[in-house]
Formats: structure tokens, C-alpha cells, sequence
């Protein structure tokens, strides 16, 4: 079986890039193909060579390649696939719109449909000042040409799976198709359970506006008897650092020894984004720390809330701070009924070994289904027969 693996582009090491990581594992042997390859951290593929587009080679491509945003759909369609009998992309951009023939299945696991070319489209203008004027218009354009090209790129897709039922829901709403839902996969092996809680709260993120760092920030800042510890960098440092009251420490980027430290001493994990997964949040379970969440998206099939058997955490409901502190009054009043088991249990539904299980019988599946040749499946079922022996079907 020739096995060709496909990822928008390869550059800093994220949610999407662990994912990759895991469906690397799943096809040791696949060829890897990305618009742009500047990973200076090889793990997430393997250490393998990666082939790229004619982006790659652009002036000022390694920090200026999403303003090539424009091309990518033509380059996502130089890659030349013919030679393969499995195409796996892994897509929140264009990857899934590589060109494939009727003789070869591609599976497209989708991270989200492109936020800002569709539902988003407004937020993401008022958020980079592009809501009036020339410049306006020209993005307003390429966001129209993306769309269109993003529903028929979905054509040559043979099965979505989604991260979960939040982006199924999205996928449906903006592709008209039905799509399998597998989270995404969580090392919770890395991170130990504890117990025993300091007296501080904890939120670790990068520092852009989406996350809303900033009002997690005031919440805390109009309550000066709670204390705050916030993990990351980004370009919203200046203007979360000046909103900052002395209860509020920011360290900034650390070390992943670092970041578990703080995530398994912490009485709880804040989270305020509207995320498609939220992976941190899962990782913050696997230590045994309650999470503190805005109640929309991925995260309402993460987190359980209060009142739920086995809770391990609260949800609340507006992105405001009047909203989170009564979150915060609500965590502090029956914080005793959630234990670091439970939230120890409700992380392990997202492991690693998990995910690979499941992603291999939905490409099984979706082989057989299209009649390709039985070889390909049987292959496939045997390299997940054959790591499941290895390593024990919860193992890493």
C-alpha cells in the first residue's frame, strides 16, 4: 500500500501537528506533503523528509506564509498524488483539497472548516481592522473565491472525520456532508495525577485575541483575593500585562516540566476560548485539576459540569467577566464535589492510543466501502492489529 499523508503547513508545533504525529504512527511508512516545511522540531513528523509546494520556495516564506493565503488553494493542487492508493489529509485550511482519482480513497481529517472564510468571517475583520475600505473589499473578495473553492475542494474528500461533534456540526452546516467525529489525541501519559491543590488558578495559552487571555485577566484583577498564574506569550503580552493587578503573575513562555507542574499543583484550570477541542483542557483533567470553562464549542464534550455524575468542572455561559465571576463563586461553593479521579478518568477517554484505534477503523471502513483493492485494508488492519499487540490497547 503507498500511503501519502497531507498538512497544510509545517511550522511551529500545535494541536493539528499532534495529531499528525499520531496518524504518522498509524502509516509509518507514508510519504509526508505540506505547503511549507520550517518545523525545526522534527518529532511531530517522525524526523521524515516532507515534500512542499512552490510556496516554499517565495521570498520571505518562513514568516510571511500565511500571506500567501491567496495561492494556496493552486498549490495545494501541484502536489502530485497520482502514485498512491491511500491519500490522509490532515486539514484545517486547504490540505484536503488535494486532487485525487477515483482509483485511490482519501480520508480528511478536519482540525475546522476554514473559520474565517465562513461563519467567522465578520469576527475576523473587525478583529484585523478590515471592515471598511479598499483593502476591505480585496479581502472580502478572496474570502468569497476561498469559499468556493473550499466546498468543491470537499468533493474528492471519500470520508470527513472531525475532531468533534462541535466542527461534525460546522462540517455539516458548511459542506452539506456528514462527518465522523474522533478527538483528537491526548498524551495524558505525560502528565501525572495530583491530588493535593495550591491556592492559585492556572491559564496557559498563546497570547492572541481568540483565547480571551484578556478577560480571564480583568475577571481576576477585579477580585484581588484570587490569585492568577498565566503561562504564554504572544502579541497580546503589552496590552494583558497593563491590565494586570498585582494578584496576577505572568511568566510567560515555559517549559513544558514547567507547564505540568503548575497545571497539577493548580485548584483550577481557567479556559475562555471558544475552541473547536481545546486539547489543554484535557490535559489539565489528565492532572487531576478542575476546569473552569466557557460553555461553548469542543469543550462541552470535554468538560463535565456540576450536577453531571463525575464532574470536573463548571462551565460559564457569556464571555464576559460578570459571567466568569459567578463561575469562579460557583466552583469555590462546591468545588468538594469533584475529585482529581474523576477528572483523571474523563482525560483518559482522549488518549493517544484511543485515538489511533478509532482512526484506523474509520480508514478501514471507509476502504472497504469503496471497494479499493482488499489488499490496502488488510494492510491497515494489520498495522493496528499489530501496535495494538505491542503496546496494549490503552498503552502509549
Amino acid at each position: 500500500m503507498k500511503v501519502a499523508i497531507v498538512h497544510d503547513w509545517l511550522v511551529s508545533p500545535g494541536g493539528a501537528e499532534k495529531v499528525l504525529e499520531h496518524i504518522i504512527h498509524c502509516f509509518p511508512d507514508a510519504e509526508l506533503f505540506s505547503l511549507v516545511d520550517f518545523l525545526e522540531d522534527r518529532a511531530p513528523v517522525h524526523g521524515k523528509k516532507v515534500t512542499t509546494s512552490f510556496i516554499q520556495r517565495l521570498p520571505f516564506a518562513r514568516r510571511h506564509y500565511r500571506a500567501y493565503l491567496p495561492l494556496m488553494p493552486l498549490a495545494i493542487e501541484q502536489l502530485d498524488l497520482s502514485g498512491f492508493d491511500l491519500v490522509i489529509s490532515s486539514s484545517y485550511a486547504v490540505a484536503k483539497g488535494v486532487l485525487v482519482g477515483p482509483d485511490q480513497t482519501h480520508v480528511s481529517y478536519i482540525h475546522s472548516p476554514m473559520r474565517y472564510a465562513w461563519d467567522l468571517q465578520h469576527q475576523y475583520l473587525r478583529e484585523a481592522r478590515l471592515t471598511r475600505g479598499p483593502r476591505s473589499w480585496v479581502t472580502r473578495a478572496l474570502l468569497h473565491y476561498l469559499r468556493g473553492w473550499d466546498t468543491r475542494s470537499t468533493n474528492g474528500v471519500d470520508r470527513l472525520i472531525a475532531n468533534s461533534q462541535f466542527v461534525a456540526r460546522r462540517i455539516q452546516k458548511t459542506y452539506r456532508r456528514d462527518a465522523a467525529v474522533i478527538a483528537p489525541p491526548v498524551d495524558v501519559n505525560r502528565f501525572e495525577m495530583c491530588a493535593r491543590k495550591d491556592n492559585f488558578y492556572l491559564t496557559a495559552s498563546r497570547m492572541v485575541q481568540y483565547k480571551r487571555l484578556a478577560l480571564i485577566v480583568e475577571a481576576f484583577t477585579a477580585t484581588p483575593d484570587r490569585r492568577l498564574v498565566l503561562i504564554g506569550d504572544g502579541p497580546e503580552m503589552a496590552s494583558i500585562r497593563a491590565k494586570a493587578g498585582p494578584n496576577v503573575q505572568i511568566l510567560g513562555y515555559q517549559t513544558f516540566e514547567v507547564l505540568r507542574d503548575y497545571m497539577q499543583r493548580a485548584k483550577a484550570f481557567v479556559f475562555a476560548a471558544e475552541e473547536d477541542f481545546g486539547i489543554v483542557s484535557v490535559e489539565a483533567q489528565a492532572c487531576g485539576t478542575p476546569v473552569i470553562a466557557y460553555g461553548k464549542g469542543g469543550t462541552l464534550e470535554t468538560v463535565v459540569p456540576l450536577g453531571e455524575p463525575g464532574p470536573t468542572g463548571v462551565y460559564f455561559e457569556q464571555q464576559t467577566v460578570p459571567s466568569l465571576l459567578e463561575a469562579l463563586d460557583r466552583f469555590e461553593r462546591q468545588h468538594s464535589l469533584i475529585t482529581a479521579a474523576a477528572c483523571r478518568a474523563n482525560a483518559e477517554r482522549f488518549s493517544a492510543a484511543t485515538f489511533r484505534h478509532e482512526f484506523m477503523l474509520e480508514v478501514t471502513r471507509t476502504i472497504a466501502a469503496g471497494g479499493v483493492r482488499s489488499r490496502v485494508e488488510a494492510s491497515a488492519t494489520d498495522a493496528w492489529s499489530g501496535d495494538v499487540a505491542r503496546r496494549g490497547m490503552w498503552g502509549r
